[in-house]
């Protein structure tokens, strides 16, 4: 539970793409590594996200003196972030379930086109943060535009990973790509909040968690919204007043960032209403309204 939101967090700040835990990767500042596991824990993570970056490639000896000091410090389960099945068995091998309290960590993530990571199924047992934003049609990779092709894509994954692999559909997190308004001019974002709609209204689909990542959709807006507040967190929190009600139950990102439900009248729930409407340069021109008063 996150400030009023059924809603569990995947810690993301163990990933070089922050500043400061680039600096830690360089240093091979493992106690720092350690200092920040804890502090996402205590803030609440529910799952910790891994990410070393390339290092994982030139040095997987490093990535698992950290998952090892990881779990010395914290009983958080982990989700291990890379694309490539060679990182992902070194992971699950040096991941003991024991320190997380008998918890399963996940593999983030597979899509239609990267299955090959489920080879790894049997000989050790996880979660999977399945993409729901590219499918496989006719041998080519492509990406979901529609509300449609999103759901279909997240439906048949799923029910693959059940009836295939005997996965328990709580073992499986759906990743809602949640794109930059600024720049959304065919109407992803209101793609993605119908998805949402559906897969949570499809009874076959009961029990999937969805997730995805919200730091993106206020990327480049100003920082400040008409009455002073964060725009950019609002417009997070708006996209969740409209979504977690509908099944979506797990954020990546970071543990003390607090969530609440926006009010019917929030003008920021307002304009982001206004701006699923749209599409083309109306939906441009919409985005204004997120710092006008």
């Amino acid at each position: 539970m996150n400030n009023g939101f059924n809603i569990d967090i995947i810690g993301e700040r163990i990933n070089p793409g922050f500043k400061s835990t680039k600096a830690l990767f360089d240093n091979q500042d493992l106690p720092g590594i350690q200092a920040l596991a804890v502090k996402q824990a205590e803030a609440g993570a529910r799952y910790q996200n891994v990410n070393i970056g390339a290092q994982a490639l030139t040095d997987p000896q490093w990535m698992a003196r950290v998952i090892e000091a990881i779990q010395e410090v914290v009983t958080t389960p982990l989700s291990f972030d890379f694309p490539s099945r060679k990182v992902q068995e070194i992971c699950l091998s040096c991941y003991d379930p024991a320190k997380a309290d008998g918890e399963l960590p996940i593999v983030n993530s597979i899509t239609e086109h990267r299955w090959d990571l489920m080879d790894l199924y049997g000989r050790y047992k996880f979660k999977v943060i399945l993409m729901a934003s590219e499918r496989v049609e006719n041998g080519v990779a492509k990406g979901n535009k529609t509300a449609a092709e999103i759901y279909a894509t997240a439906r048949r994954g799923a029910l693959r990973l059940k009836n295939d692999y005997g996965m328990p559909l709580d073992h499986i997190f759906i990743d809602m790509s949640v794109s930059a308004i600024i720049a959304d001019t065919e109407g992803l974002n209101r793609s993605t909040v119908e998805a949402i709609r559906m897969i949570g209204g499809d009874p076959e689909l009961k029990g999937v968690h969805m997730m995805g990542g919200l730091s993106n959709i206020g990327q480049q807006l100003p920082p400040k919204a008409a009455d002073g507040s964060d725009l950019k967190h609002c417009l997070e929190n708006a996209f969740l007043t409209l979504t977690v009600p509908h099944g979506f139950d797990y954020i990546l990102g970071t543990p003390w960032r607090g969530y609440e439900a926006l009010a019917e009248d929030h003008y920021v729930l307002s304009a982001y209403r206004n701006f699923l409407e749209q599409s083309g340069s109306n939906a441009l021109r919409a985005v204004r309204k997120f710092y006008r008063a």
